[in-house]
């Protein structure tokens, strides 16, 4: 797909990996639309960065937890920009507890942002995609949805279930939609993890490095744009963790 002039929603994108996928799409000429539930602020400043640099983009408020409001942005950014092209499902909740400590609550969280709204987003999406006879919808994914983590049972649950929501997709959406997944190992770690946790991180790589968020905009700009031809694949981006 030429991304030159095309429309793109890219959830959590305010701040973090998200914030460079925004970037890396503005960058080729793709207008964004800059999903944010609570960073308001830094979802504006990134609008406003790449209206700045000459490009196009709005913020878009929403709780990924409520289908009605993933709806409405939905339509929100095609009444702004006249139509949609590209869907990163990239925002997240990602926090540990014990099996004895989870609740119905945490479950339902997990569940709902990591699996429920990137299905919704992408269902209310492709209704403008397929009439256009083109589309990309790429989801943020996680090793851990391959081999668990201990202590994010409810996490790793959402990411399994990602993958395999990938799949549906693409067969549910083809042949004018092409839908794919990218499994990230250690990117960008949590702020809150130690200097000892982010070191035990990147010695468990085979590359002995930690991922950058510019390698996750780039493995999506290869699939939004380098290839037509990958749908319900899954992309590993994890500096060969899942072997070591």
């Amino acid at each position: 797909m030429d991304l030159h002039g095309k429309v793109a929603l890219v959830t959590g994108a305010g701040r973090r990996v998200g914030r460079e996928i925004a970037l890396a799409l503005a960058g080729r000429s793709t207008a964004v639309a800059v999903h944010y539930r609570s960073s308001r602020v830094e979802a504006e400043s990134l609008a406003a960065e790449i209206v700045r640099r000459g490009g196009q983009a709005q913020a878009f408020a929403a709780s990924l937890e409520d289908t009605g409001e993933i709806e409405s942005m939905v339509n929100a950014v095609l009444a702004s920009f006249g139509r949609l092209d590209i869907l990163i499902n990239s925002a997240s909740v990602f926090y540990q507890k014990s099996l004895d400590e989870l609740t119905e609550q945490d479950w339902d969280l997990n569940l709902d942002v990591n699996l429920k709204a990137p299905f919704f987003a992408a269902k209310f999406a492709a209704v403008a995609m397929r009439k256009q006879g083109a589309g990309k919808i790429v989801n943020i994914g996680d090793w851990a949805g391959i081999r668990p983590y201990k202590g994010y049972l409810p996490y790793t649950v959402s990411k399994s279930g990602l993958i395999g929501l990938t799949r549906a997709l693409a067969k549910a959406l083809a042949p004018e939609v092409q839908v794919n997944c990218i499994a990230l190992g250690p990117v960008m770690p949590p702020d809150d993890y130690s200097f000892e946790e982010i070191e035990r991180l990147r010695k468990g790589t085979l590359t002995k490095t930690l991922g950058s968020p510019q390698d996750v905009a780039n493995a999506v700009l290869f699939l939004c744009e380098g290839t037509d031809f990958a749908t319900g694949s899954t992309l590993l981006l994890d500096g060969g963790r899942l072997l070591g």
